[in-house]
């Protein structure tokens, strides 16, 4: 909802994100030390300051709709997650699923905000044990596509690129039984992604997305990356790049622009030809072969030093340092940045149901800080942010 309401006046939108902002357990700053039956009239009263603000726009009845649609499920200690490029709440029941099914991290969390654009080009995809290797071995898929020209490519990305890997690796060129090649079923996978989209045609031929892909098993993790979003490690307390932007003025990628025969023109910052600012995406048939879907891929083993993974559009990277990202995620995970939503939360529940809530929506509140943290800092872009938490120990004392 958070997303849809940007167009709204100053009185209306400051409405519709407190809401939803205090329902999802994002905001740290309302005082929730009054007792809940005044809390509820407070929101009450936010929506009719809503309905009775002057020269709304004519979809304002959908928001208003979506308003009293989560107020109605609302349910206590909910989280945020994001489907369909949407802030939508989920139960801390329903994240208890997800968790029971996420074999190879504590939890996760994701957001995607529109931001100050006026459209919504992002995309994020998780998708829980999505491939297993053999009986034991198993994968958690987690991706972010940030959209340019539109958000056909993103969309389509999210939906299909992850097939995609598994029709790869199912095809057993690059899985011997023992281990998998991943660097090249990442690059197959993101050239079969880009040839679907071209397909379309000139329909879709000014239409593009980068793509940050992370593969997380039980004892490695693979990063695929393709354009200017990011992807960070937090290990033992130092943030780790696991993916270099694809710039234009970066030395190998102007060298291999320039010797397929384009050119790099600064227009309003570095791009291709003078119109895209990253130098491989996925689609952007127009601007072939200078813009390429080849992937960089990182494989790594994992650590008991690893503490969380971070992956985000440019529209978080483009404000926050990695290290400021991963400092303020650790607080955020280590419970420092939310004790007053939280002891408001144990007031209304037992002991063990409360504990268990507050650390399933640790990762996801993490993710809504850093957006929130993006568009305090002046972000300009969509806004994606999935924050997976790896920390083992953590793990094995709350299970």
């Amino acid at each position: 909802m958070i997303d849809s309401v940007k167009g709204l006046p100053p009185v209306a939108e400051k409405g519709c994100r407190l809401t939803a902002l205090v329902d999802s357990g994002g905001l740290a700053e309302v005082d929730l030390s009054e007792k809940e039956p005044n809390f509820t009239r407070r929101r009450r009263l936010n929506e009719r300051r809503l309905k009775s603000s002057p020269a709304l726009p004519e979809n304002f009845n959908v928001f208003a709709a979506d308003y009293r649609h989560y107020k109605k499920k609302k349910p206590e200690n909910s989280t945020v997650t994001d489907t369909d490029d949407q802030v939508q709440l989920a139960t801390s029941r329903e994240v208890k699923k997800v968790r029971e099914s996420l074999v190879t991290c504590c939890s996760h969390g994701s957001i995607s905000l529109i931001g100050r654009r006026r459209e919504m080009e992002d995309a994020v995809a998780i998708y829980p044990s999505f491939f297993s290797e053999g009986s034991s071995r198993k994968y958690d898929y987690f991706g972010v596509y940030d959209g340019h020209g539109g958000s056909r490519v993103a969309h389509a990305c999210r939906d299909f690129l992850h097939r995609l890997v598994i029709q790869q690796v199912s095809e057993g060129e690059d899985y011997d039984g023992k281990s998998i090649n991943w660097e090249n079923v990442m690059m197959e996978s993101f050239r079969k992604m880009d040839e679907t989209v071209n397909k379309e045609g000139a329909e879709m031929a000014t239409i593009g997305s980068t793509a940050v892909v992370a593969v997380v098993g039980e004892e490695e993790f693979v990063v695929a990356n393709c354009g200017d979003s990011r992807a960070v490690l937090s290990r033992a307390g130092v943030a780790v790049p696991l993916s270099i932007d694809h710039k234009p003025d970066r030395p190998d990628e102007l060298d291999r622009i320039e010797n397929s025969g384009g050119k790099v023109i600064n227009w309003n910052g570095q791009r291709v030809l003078g119109v895209l600012a990253t130098s491989r995406s996925i689609g952007d048939m127009y601007l072939k072969p200078y813009v390429i879907p080849d992937p960089e891929v990182l494989v790594s083993q994992r650590s008991d030093e690893d503490e969380f993974l971070l992956l985000a559009s440019d529209g978080l990277w483009d404000v926050i340092p990695n290290d400021v990202a991963c400092d303020v995620t650790r607080r955020c995970l280590n419970g420092q940045t939310f004790r007053r939503c939280d002891q408001q939360t144990k007031s209304h529940k037992s002991d063990d149901q409360s504990s268990e809530g507050v650390k399933e929506s640790l990762a996801a509140r993490a993710a809504s800080f850093l957006a929130e943290l993006a568009i305090a800092r002046g972000s300009r872009d969509n806004i994606s942010v999935i924050v997976v938490d790896l920390n083992r120990s953590v793990c094995s004392s709350t299970d």
